[in-house]
C-alpha cells in the first residue's frame, strides 16, 4: 500500500452514488426543522466537500444550483480525473475538483478565503486520527461565521456486535496478495467458514450473523471502502463532538427527516427517559443506544443562529415542496424503526395531489386548504415524514428554477449520453429541488430517445434496443433472462408505456426531460421495431 493512500483504499474506486442529504435545499430545510438559520443567505454561497470520491454528487449539486460555487477535493487522481471530465463535459463553470491531500487542502490557492457549508458523506469513520485532526483544522479555519458542517458517519452503538467481525475480514484479506476483490471474496467465504463451524461470535450474536449475511448482497467496490480499510472508527457521538469542538461547531440535529419524527423512532417509555437528559451528548449517545444506532448524518453549526418559534414557523411557510415520487391516489406504507408509520390517507392524499402540477410553498398549501383542520404539529410531522419517505422534496424558489434548467440539460444530456454504454450514474439533476432524482439506465435511454424527436414508446423502446442489443445486454423479467430480440422488444415496450404514463410527468414537472433535436440515428432505430 502507497504512502499517499494514508491507509485509505485505493486498489478499486468509490462507487457513482448521489446523496440527498447533500443538496443545499435539504440541509437548508432541515436546518430550518431544527430552528436554525439556513447559511444560504449570501448572494453568492460557496460550498465545498471534502473526501468527494467520484464527485459525482458534488457534479449534480453544481448544475442544479448555478447561484452556489462548489469546490469539491479527494485524494485519489482516479476520482477526480472522472469527476472533472464530467464537469467539463457538462460545462459547470461552478464546479472545482482538487486532487490532494486533507492536510494539503488548505494551501490551495484558489479557494474563497470562506466556506458557507462543508460536507463529508462517509468520510470521518474511515481515514486515520491524524487526517480527522487535519479536517477539523481546515474546518476551523475556513468555515464562516454562522456556517454549517454536515457529516454522516458510523456509530459505535449499532457496530459494537460486529466489530470482530470486520477485523476477521480485513485480517485475512490482508494476507492475501490477490487483487482487492479476489480478496474480499475470499474474506467472506473464510468468515462463512468461521460461522458455519458454530463459532459463538455468531451463534450467540445474531446481529454478527445478519451483518455477514448482509454482505453478500454487496457490491465489492461498496464492501472495499465500507470495511477494508486501515483505519476504520465507529464513534461514540460525544467522542466525535469533542474532536469538532476544536472548531467551534455545535450540534444542531440529524439531517434525516425521519430522525426529526421521534414518535416514529422511539417508544414512549424511551422519549420520557431522553426527556430526563440535558447534556446533547450525553443524550444522543443515550439515543443512539436506545434504537441501536449504526449510522448518523449529523448537522453542526459555527455558531447558532436560531429563529424564535414564530420565525421557525414562517421560515416554513416560506418553503417550497415538489413532488418526487408518482402518486395514484392509493394509501402509503411507509416503515421505520418502530415498523409502519402511523398516517392518515385523507391527511396526506390532498397535499399530494395538490403538488401533483406544479411545486407550492407551504404558505400556499395552507391558502389552498390542503391541510383541512390539522394543526401545524401534524402538518410538520407529516411534511418530516413525507420528505424522509422521499415522496416530497424541498424545492427552490421559483427564481433559482428557472436559472438552473439550462445547466441541468446540459448535464442530464451527458448523464443519459452516459447510459448507452453505462449503467453507472442513476440520477439526473433537477432544477426544481436543486437536487437528484432517480432514474435508472432504460429511463434515461428513453429520456435519449424522446430527445432525439422519437414521440412514441415503441419508438423508444427501439432506439433503446438499438443500443443494447449489440453490446449483448439481455434484459430480466421476472428472474428470467430473456434471450430473443422479439422478448426483449416487448419487455422494453411495456416499460416504455410504464414510463410515459407515470414517470414522464413527474419527470416533466421536475425539469429533467431533455431538449429535442431529432437526428437520423434515430429514424434509423424506428427499424428494428
Amino acid at each position: 500500500m502507497s504512502d499517499w493512500t494514508s491507509g485509505y483504499m485505493a486498489e478499486i474506486d468509490y462507487t457513482h452514488d448521489f446523496f440527498h442529504d447533500l443538496a443545499p435545499s435539504h440541509l437548508a430545510l432541515a436546518a430550518v426543522s431544527k430552528g436554525q438559520r439556513p447559511p444560504f443567505d449570501r448572494e453568492r454561497p460557496q460550498y465545498c466537500e471534502l473526501g468527494c470520491g467520484q464527485g459525482f454528487s458534488a457534479n449534480l449539486l453544481a448544475a442544479a444550483n448555478p447561484h452556489i460555487d462548489f469546490h469539491a477535493m479527494d485524494f485519489n487522481p482516479s476520482h477526480i480525473a472522472n469527476a472533472t471530465s464530467l464537469a467539463q463535459a457538462a460545462n459547470l463553470p461552478n464546479m472545482r475538483f482538487h486532487e490532494c491531500s486533507f492536510e494539503a487542502f488548505d494551501d490551495v490557492a484558489d479557494l474563497p478565503s470562506y466556506f458557507d457549508v462543508i460536507v463529508l458523506h462517509g468520510v470521518m469513520s474511515w481515514v486515520s486520527q491524524e487526517n480527522r485532526k487535519h479536517i477539523v483544522s481546515f474546518i476551523s479555519k475556513r468555515l464562516r461565521p454562522g456556517g454549517m458542517v454536515y457529516l454522516s458517519y458510523n456509530a459505535l452503538a449499532g457496530w459494537t456486535a460486529s466489530l470482530p467481525l470486520r477485523r476477521l475480514l480485513l485480517d485475512h484479506a490482508n494476507r492475501n496478495p490477490a487483487p482487492i476483490s479476489q480478496r474480499i471474496e475470499d474474506a467472506l467465504c473464510h468468515a462463512e467458514r468461521v460461522a458455519q463451524s458454530g463459532a459463538k461470535l455468531f451463534s450467540e450474536n445474531p446481529a454478527a450473523a445478519a451483518r455477514l449475511k448482509s454482505l453478500r448482497g454487496k457490491s465489492a467496490r461498496y464492501l472495499a471502502h465500507e470495511l477494508f480499510n486501515k483505519d476504520w472508527t465507529p464513534f461514540h457521538f460525544g467522542d466525535l463532538t469533542d474532536e469538532l469542538s476544536q472548531a467551534k461547531l455545535q450540534f444542531v440535529g440529524s439531517s434525516s427527516f425521519f430522525e426529526q419524527v421521534e414518535d416514529i423512532c422511539l417508544t414512549p417509555e424511551q422519549s420520557a427517559l431522553l426527556g430526563l437528559e440535558s447534556d446533547i451528548a450525553q443524550r444522543e449517545s443515550l439515543r443512539d443506544v436506545m434504537v441501536n444506532e449504526q449510522f448518523r448524518s449529523d448537522l453542526f453549526v459555527k455558531g447558532t443562529q436560531g429563529f424564535t418559534e414564530r420565525g421557525a414557523i414562517g421560515a416554513w411557510f416560506d418553503s417550497s415542496l415538489a413532488l418526487t415520487q408518482p402518486y395514484g391516489g392509493g394509501p402509503l406504507k411507509l416503515k421505520w424503526r418502530l415498523g409502519e408509520i402511523a398516517l392518515e390517507q385523507q391527511q396526506y392524499a390532498p397535499l399530494l395531489e395538490a403538488l401533483k402540477s406544479t411545486p407550492m410553498t407551504v404558505k400556499a398549501l395552507l391558502e389552498r386548504g390542503v391541510f383541512g383542520a390539522m394543526t401545524w404539529q401534524e402538518i410538520s410531522r407529516m411534511l418530516r415524514i413525507l420528505i424522509g419517505a422521499q415522496y416530497i422534496s424541498p424545492a427552490l424558489p421559483q427564481a433559482l428554477r428557472s436559472a438552473s434548467a439550462e445547466q441541468c440539460q446540459r448535464f442530464n444530456q451527458e448523464i443519459c449520453k452516459r447510459a448507452e454504454d453505462s449503467e453507472e450514474l442513476q440520477f439526473l439533476a433537477s432544477p426544481v429541488t436543486g437536487s437528484g432524482i432517480a432514474a435508472d439506465r432504460l429511463e434515461q435511454l428513453f429520456l435519449l430517445a424522446q430527445s432525439e424527436g422519437l414521440t412514441t414508446p415503441e419508438d423508444w423502446a427501439a432506439l433503446t434496443w438499438r443500443i443494447l442489443a449489440p453490446q449483448g445486454q439481455r434484459l430480466k423479467s421476472q428472474g428470467r433472462v430473456l434471450e430473443s430480440d422479439e422478448e426483449n422488444l416487448a419487455f422494453l415496450r411495456a416499460r416504455a408505456h410504464s414510463f410515459a404514463a407515470r414517470r414522464l410527468p413527474l419527470f416533466e414537472m421536475l425539469g429533467l426531460t431533455l431538449p429535442v433535436s431529432a437526428s437520423q440515428f434515430a429514424q434509423d432505430c424506428l427499424e428494428v421495431a
